[in-house]
């Protein structure tokens, strides 16, 4: 006897939208802040400029004040033009989008931006905890991606997505991509000490053996995490969501300092402040002593007076950012803001970033983010059209290629 549960997903919504929650004091009023967001793709990167429409405030179930956060997709006159011309083939085209069970509600909203409907797909657990996964639709012949982040609980999504990619491949697909917006075990990239496991490695093994074609992932916690696969991978930055929510908000250069928590994240911290009018850049000097444990030492750069923005691709127990901050502010920041694109928010997360230290923690919906986790400070951006459009110019370019084979 099996007790399942069967996955079913809603119509899809004509306008998805994810609540935000408005800081207390916003930047104080000054010269705007210009910036450009490139518009890219390479073999293995892929960026896209997302327009935020901010409304009016609303109020959440939780009693918190927030504001619902719309994206809208803004292409130039060229390329609006060219999706014009491409609409027909797309709407015709054997392309199928499935969602497993870790983040539905994103796969709904890249659904919507995308004009299709998400694949029937049925997914049980059964008595022992074993997962069971049937397509209810024929894939034969098609280019199938699956939306899938390896989120907590880690193992369970992670074999999940295994074994769908796995009833793709046996059902006849002509093309499998796996959809992944959190990479798990991306931080066991490489061996700090003797005896230990890369697990990044031997989770890119699983999902290559697995009978994926191709992989789609957005901000991995090491670039090198992409040569682990034997398959392409498309990497997506999810920066210019961010800099465009910060751009909505009145703000000096001459006030701005963007923060790296740790020295490893220097390059993507000097990314992100060439990007805001090449804001100067600081860094915390962190010293771990076990994992999930930090402690931060000394600070490398001038933050007095002014406004400091924290970038980091996670926040997990939120150590490393809360500390900051209070070094931040010891060091006579006026102002802390916390900018990351997974929200993995373990605990006590959520205590450490709703005690007062930061302004407003800026996250990305590539984790879903229960309701009991919401906090005043809590601002969150949808990514779904950033990935809809990857999905699409991906799948074009393997129409393109078929044709030529």
């Amino acid at each position: 006897m099996a007790a399942s549960l069967a996955l079913s997903f809603p119509p899809a919504a004509k306008t998805p939208s994810y609540l935000a929650s408005s800081s207390s004091t916003f930047f104080s009023s000054c010269s705007s802040l210009s910036f450009r967001t490139s518009l890219y793709r390479s073999r293995n990167s892929v960026s896209a400029s997302v327009k935020c429409d901010l409304p009016e405030s609303v109020n959440v179930g939780n009693g918190n004040p927030s504001i619902p956060i719309i994206n809208e997709r803004t292409l130039p006159n060229f390329l609006e033009s060219a999706r014009m011309e491409k609409s027909a083939n797309r709407n015709n085209s054997r392309l199928k989008l499935f969602s497993g069970t870790a983040n539905p509600a994103l796969a709904q909203e890249i659904s919507w931006y995308m004009g299709l409907e998400l694949g029937k797909i049925n997914i049980k657990r059964f008595a022992d905890g074993e997962i069971y996964v049937q397509l209810q639709e024929s894939v034969r012949g098609c280019d199938v991606y699956l939306v899938q982040p390896t989120c907590t609980p880690t193992n369970e999504n992670l074999m999940e997505l295994l074994i769908m990619i796995d009833a793709c491949r046996r059902a006849s697909a002509k093309k499998v991509t796996a959809v992944i917006p959190y990479f798990g075990y991306a931080r066991a990239d490489r061996k700090t000490q003797g005896r230990e496991s890369i697990a990044a490695k031997l989770v890119a093994n699983l999902i290559t053996e697995a009978g994926a074609d191709r992989v789609l992932a957005c901000d991995l916690h090491s670039g090198q995490s992409m040569g682990y696969f034997d398959i392409p991978v498309d990497h997506v930055y999810c920066q210019p969501v961010i800099l465009d929510y910060l751009a909505s908000k009145s703000i000096s250069s001459e006030d701005l300092v963007v923060v790296s928590p740790d020295v490893g994240g220097v390059a993507r911290a000097r990314a992100f402040a060439k990007k805001l009018s090449d804001a100067p850049l600081a860094i915390v000097d962190k010293r771990r002593h076990g994992h999930n444990v930090a402690e931060v030492m000394n600070l490398i750069g001038d933050v007095r007076g002014k406004v400091a923005v924290m970038v980091d691709d996670m926040i997990d127990t939120a150590g490393t950012i809360v500390k900051g901050a209070a070094l931040l502010h010891q060091e006579g920041a006026r102002e802390v803001y916390a900018c990351c694109t997974h929200a993995v928010f373990s605990p006590p997360a959520i205590e450490r970033l709703s005690g007062g230290l930061l302004q407003e923690v800026i996250v990305t919906n590539t984790l879903p983010v229960a309701e009991k986790n919401y906090f005043p400070q809590l601002t969150i951006l949808s990514v779904a059209n950033l990935l809809g459009e990857t999905i699409w110019r991906v799948h074009d370019d393997s129409s393109v290629s078929s044709i030529f084979l």
